[in-house]
């Protein structure tokens, strides 16, 4: 199944097995028994946690109705843009802003705030209309995940 596209975030264009249009899924193109689809079942830091159990696709062509995403995570503004045609929010160039997305794949973005001198995320964000994510340029954020021990202490609390 060479014609299979990469891993990653996708919105469904139109039904695949039991998953509805406009379901943000998470497409993995390799494993046993075969590629799958995966579900949102919660969101960190405003990045989406798929479930553990995916949806085997039903017939390698239904890949056609997966649309990629950018991937979640900190970008920059490289041109300024509105958030859509009402012109809502603009979004100034050389912004920090987090991508994420809803359980549909709408993008939203989060602006990062300097507060108490330090970084903070907001858990609320703007709807953008997809196309705009075009505006947007990612960074690179080194990701450590802390090692959670038997006794429910993390790596980040032992000395």
């Amino acid at each position: 199944m060479s014609d299979l596209p990469p891993c990653g975030i996708y919105v469904t264009t139109a039904a695949i097995g039991g998953i509805p249009e406009a379901r943000l899924v998470y497409f993995h193109n390799h494993g046993d028994p075969g590629p799958g689809l995966y579900l949102p079942a919660s969101w960190k830091g405003n990045r989406c946690v798929f479930q553990g159990r995916g949806h085997l696709l039903p017939e390698p062509g239904d890949v056609r109705y997966l649309e990629p995403l950018a991937a979640e995570g900190f970008y920059r503004v490289a041109s300024p843009f509105f958030c859509c045609d009402k012109r809502c929010r603009r979004f100034e160039a050389e912004t920090l802003v987090q991508l994420g997305y809803n359980g549909s794949g709408a993008a939203i973005l989060f602006l990062p705030e300097w507060v108490d001198g330090q970084l903070a995320i907001p858990d609320r964000g703007t709807h953008i209309e997809r196309e705009r994510v075009a505006s947007l340029t990612p960074l690179k954020v080194a990701i450590t995940e802390p090692q959670v021990h038997e006794d429910g202490a993390d790596d980040r609390l032992l000395h």
